[in-house]
């Protein structure tokens, strides 16, 4: 295991779902960087092994599902000190699937959105709320999007569950007022990761024209704003970041003329 590193975060613990790639892995490193014990979780456990190797702090690896209960209870239940008390929580975990119109969308994807945004960001947060609450500090950071308020043609589902990812973290925090646990939702706009090869199924030419000829966020940029939230002083709570390249705004009402 490495030795812990100095810094704003040092003796915290810090989870990160959906962690072995794109903002999950960005934010790995840099809570690692900030001093924090990492626990690293996700479903390619080969990835999360590279991942841990090459932080530079201490680290611990669990390979589960957000989408399944049980996985997420079991494999929660079994974390050890100086893993078990988890001061700060990513939601990082999520995906987008299609960009059909709704009348022709699949339902097993709108389930999959379903499945992984909403009801995992669920079962790992009560998972490890309780505790926080007992300890009377910790942070439930969510990773949510600017679709949760602006709608796009074919966002249907997944703005949807990004929608519930924002009202959810605004009940959490009304729910731990008087306590010392803090939530943050942010909600980035364009970010280059495997999110767009996700959500056309492994189409690298349709996912790399989404970013084409302009400049988008990435991860970095977004584990960035994850440290910053966390490393606020304590009586500090960051409510809601909502952040968008220089590239990106916002468009006019859509009308259909006939």
């Amino acid at each position: 295991m490495n030795a812990p590193v100095q810094g704003p975060l040092s003796g915290q613990t810090a989870l990160v779902t959906g962690a072995s790639s794109g903002i999950g892995a960005a934010c790995a490193e840099l809570l690692s960087a900030a001093g924090a014990r990492l626990v690293l979780t996700g479903r390619r456990e080969s990835l999360l092994e590279e991942l841990a190797a090459r932080l530079p702090g201490p680290s611990h690896v669990l390979r589960f599902d957000v989408s399944q209960r049980r996985e997420v209870e079991d494999a929660l239940a079994r974390l050890a000190p100086p893993f078990a008390e988890v001061d700060l929580l990513v939601n990082n975990a999520g995906l987008g699937l299609g960009l059909d119109p709704a009348h022709q969308g699949s339902l097993d994807d709108w389930e999959r959105m379903v499945d992984t945004n909403c009801k995992g960001l669920l079962y790992v947060t009560r998972a490890l709320l309780p505790g926080m609450v007992a300890r009377n500090r910790g942070h439930v950071v969510n990773i949510g999007s600017v679709a949760a308020t602006y709608p796009y043609p074919g966002g249907n589902v997944y703005g949807a569950t990004k929608a519930f990812v924002h009202q959810f973290s605004q009940n959490l925090k009304a729910d731990l007022l008087g306590t010392r646990v803090r939530v943050t939702n942010i909600e980035p706009g364009m970010v280059e990761t495997e999110f767009s090869v996700v959500r056309f199924k492994g189409d690298a030419a349709r996912a790399n024209a989404t970013y084409a000829g302009m400049e988008p966020l990435t991860a970095r940029d977004i584990a960035d704003i994850v440290v910053w939230t966390a490393s606020r002083p304590a009586h500090v709570n960051i409510n809601l970041v909502e952040v968008m390249p220089a590239d990106q705004a916002f468009g006019s009402f859509a009308v259909k003329r006939r």
